[in-house]
């Protein structure tokens, strides 16, 4: 994708391009997710690919069922903390396309497709993620005791120094959401972004 030699006139080589292979499909397939398979062996950077592999599977799969707007609303809301814990600004972007969507028409698609995979390509950070955990643990400031939130704000703090992984506290929340039967959280992506099997949030 980038860092290939290219030999100027004389031979001497320049790193600065990208392979005949990857630039005919990056401007082929613009919006598919890509990674250079060095960049695989980085945990952060390789859950991130793998969530947007997920993501651009959902979304083809929105399209194949119709890509109606009552459809995007649903896909927006389920990806809502998800796209939160990438950029926030993008979250209130794609918001306003789905509250204006009669102003966009046929055109919401795919304008909303392309701001989705440009929000996502800005890497989640401890901090945001830190951010979106807070925000779920409100979700349940009514059902849980005084010593559970002290447990689950000091094993969100433990996440956000490095101590512990993030799956650590998205189980937690996970098993809160079933617990209390929380019908948005339960179908929030963020909280089950791809497979368990993969254990890609084991190290991040």
């Amino acid at each position: 994708m980038k860092g290939v030699k290219v030999y100027d006139d004389k031979g001497v080589p320049h790193t600065n391009g990208v392979g005949i292979f990857a630039d005919v499909f990056m401007k082929r397939f613009p919006l598919v997710p890509v990674i250079d398979e060095g960049r695989l062996n980085d945990p952060g950077l390789r859950e991130a690919f793998i969530e947007k592999v997920f993501v651009f599977q959902r979304w083809n799969a929105f399209l194949k069922k119709g890509g109606l707007i009552k459809d995007l609303q649903e896909f927006h809301a389920h990806h809502k903390l998800l796209m939160l814990a990438h950029s926030p600004k993008h979250v209130t972007i794609l918001g306003r396309y789905i509250a204006d969507h009669k102003h966009y028409r046929k055109r919401l698609n795919d304008i909303y497709r392309e701001t989705m995979m440009d929000g996502l390509n800005l890497l989640a950070t401890k901090k945001k993620h830190t951010n979106v955990l807070s925000h779920i643990m409100g979700y349940f400031k009514k059902q849980l005791t005084s010593d559970e939130k002290q447990e689950l704000l000091e094993i969100i703090e433990h996440y956000h120094k490095g101590f512990i992984p993030l799956i650590v506290p998205v189980t937690i929340l996970n098993h809160y959401a079933r617990k209390y039967n929380e019908p948005y959280l339960k179908k929030q992506v963020y909280l089950n972004p791809h497979p368990l099997e993969l254990m890609l949030r084991n190290h991040v």
